[in-house]
C-alpha cells in the first residue's frame, strides 16, 4: 500500500510541476497533452489503490481535487 500511495503522491506532484511550468505553457497544445497524460496516470493509480480507500482521499480523487488529495497524502505519510 505504501508504494501505491507514494506513486500517487509523486504523480500529483508532477501534475503541479506541469501546471507551474512556464516554458510548457508557451506551447498550449503540448502543455494540455502533458496535463492529460498525467491526469490519466493519476486515475490509473487511483484505481490501483488498495481498498478501502480513506473516504476523504476518495472524495478528493473522485472530484479531481488533486491539490487537496496531495495535501491529505502528505499529512498522512
Amino acid at each position: 500500500m505504501e508504494n501505491s500511495i507514494a506513486n500517487l503522491a509523486t504523480a500529483l506532484r508532477e501534475r503541479l510541476a506541469i501546471i507551474g511550468d512556464e516554458t510548457s505553457r508557451r506551447d498550449p497544445e503540448r502543455h494540455m497533452a502533458r496535463l492529460k497524460k498525467i491526469s490519466e496516470r493519476i486515475e490509473e493509480l487511483r484505481l490501483q489503490l488498495p481498498k478501502p480507500i480513506h473516504p476523504q482521499l476518495a472524495h478528493f480523487l473522485e472530484r479531481s481535487s488533486y491539490d487537496k488529495a496531495l495535501e491529505f497524502l502528505e499529512n498522512s505519510l
